[in-house]
């Protein structure tokens, strides 16, 4: 569900409705705003027409169809995005550090305090964890900061279109967020041009594809629809439905823990054998904050991410969050966001060759010795974002720095004031 990078920050003072309503208005002028008189390709033109029969037999209703498709232009700047690849990789525990950053569990503690009240009531409700959904919301949009932000949005519709006229790899999927899409709209959930988000069509504060809108999303708010902009209720409530319904969240457990083990007791770490946290212990295993296992009877998985980095035993609503995004490093970074966020320290294993997190005053300083050497981040907020890992990258392939990874971490700072 995840397309976004992250960005520079909008003020947490300032009205996120009126920002949202901002930002598709510009968004949408820029590539809707002459669809209407534009003229289609023969062939997509043919496609749209010969779509049609698809939609009608969803039940979508002639006059939405024609309303929306036939004043769509293709973004045809999704093929190059889809085929896109990041020209470095991040190490987990790069990832781990650039995603549970300062500025995120900074960010997270203000929406814990400022939706205190929502995220009580999620937790009544559905029983999941606010934590585990604060650290959903801060991966998926820096806390909504990405739901308005231009720079990183696109129209979906056009978007869709584009992939379900043109990329044949995956077309039949294409088709379906499509029609899901047409569906919302064919409800009143949504205009068009409200729906903008990733070019893959995810959108809203939990980057919600039209599907998952369409089938797991609730109106909380109780305004008449549901929508995944605007106030977080809408989308915080869906995704904790589908964290229960589809990912099998279960109410009251831990997602897991760090735990230490004896010499040779890695062995275990198959990522398959389940046991009750009361046996794990029995064979010499034991939290890593010295703590007692909360719900000894609760069955877990020994699993180790990286060979001499930390070790975890991981249960049920591990799986429930990894079901949200396939990727066990987002699933543990989205995790240990939300345990920070809580007030829980960082790991007590560190990961091999890895390093501590830089602050948010050092990532500042980062960016603006960049700045001042030609490398544009931005912005000098403490966020790495796109541009600043961009601008990392090109600072690191000038003066040699290997690996160039684009990581703003501490030997790239050192490297900096080295050279200054």
């Amino acid at each position: 569900m995840r397309f976004l990078s992250n960005s520079s920050a909008h003020p947490a003072s300032l009205n996120r409705r009126a920002l949202l309503a901002g930002a598709l208005g510009v968004t949408a002028n820029l590539a809707l705003g002459d669809a209407a008189l534009a003229a289609q390709s023969p062939a997509f033109a043919h496609w749209v027409s010969a779509f049609r029969a698809r939609a009608m037999a969803r039940g979508i209703s002639e006059a939405t169809y024609n309303r929306v498709m036939n004043a769509v232009t293709p973004d045809n700047e999704v093929y190059a995005l889809q085929r896109s690849q990041p020209e470095f990789t991040e190490q987990t525990w790069q990832y781990i550090n650039r995603r549970c950053s300062e500025w995120r569990v900074n960010t997270g503690k203000e929406r814990a305090h400022e939706y205190a009240g929502l995220l009580a009531r999620l937790e009544k409700d559905y029983g999941v964890d606010r934590y585990t959904l604060l650290g959903l919301w801060g991966m998926e949009s820096s806390f909504g900061d990405l739901v308005v932000n231009a720079k990183y949005m696109r129209p979906v519709i056009p978007a869709l279109a584009a992939l379900a006229f043109g990329e044949p790899r995956r077309r039949a999927y294409w088709e379906a967020e499509l029609l899901n899409a047409l569906i919302i709209i064919d409800r009143g959930w949504a205009q068009p041009s409200e729906m903008i988000g990733s070019w893959a069509g995810a959108m809203g504060h939990t980057q919600w594809m039209p599907e998952v809108w369409l089938h797991m999303g609730v109106d909380y708010d109780h305004d008449g629809r549901t929508s995944p902009f605007g106030k977080p209720d809408d989308s915080l409530a869906g995704t904790a439905r589908y964290l229960v319904e589809r990912g099998k969240y279960r109410r009251g457990e831990a997602w897991g823990c760090e735990v230490k083990f004896g010499p040779g007791q890695a062995r275990l770490a198959d990522n398959r054998t389940t046991r009750s946290y009361a046996k794990w212990q029995e064979l010499g295993l034991a939290r890593a904050d010295g703590a007692a296992f909360a719900r000894p009877g609760d069955a877990v998985k020994l699993w180790l991410p990286v060979a001499g980095g930390p070790a975890f035993l991981i249960g049920q609503n591990f799986k429930a969050v990894y079901s949200y995004n396939p990727s066990t490093n987002y699933t543990l970074a989205l995790l240990h966001l939300g345990d920070l966020v809580r007030g829980d320290p960082p790991f007590r294993q560190q990961f091999p060759g890895g390093e501590r997190a830089p602050t948010l005053e050092e990532v500042k300083e980062i960016q603006r010795r960049l700045n001042e050497r030609g490398f544009k981040t931005d912005g000098i907020d403490g966020r790495t974002g796109s541009d600043t890992v961009k601008a990392i990258l090109a600072f690191q392939k000038k003066v040699g720095m290997e690996p160039a990874d684009g990581y703003a971490g501490l030997k790239v700072l050192a490297r900096l004031r080295q050279a200054s």
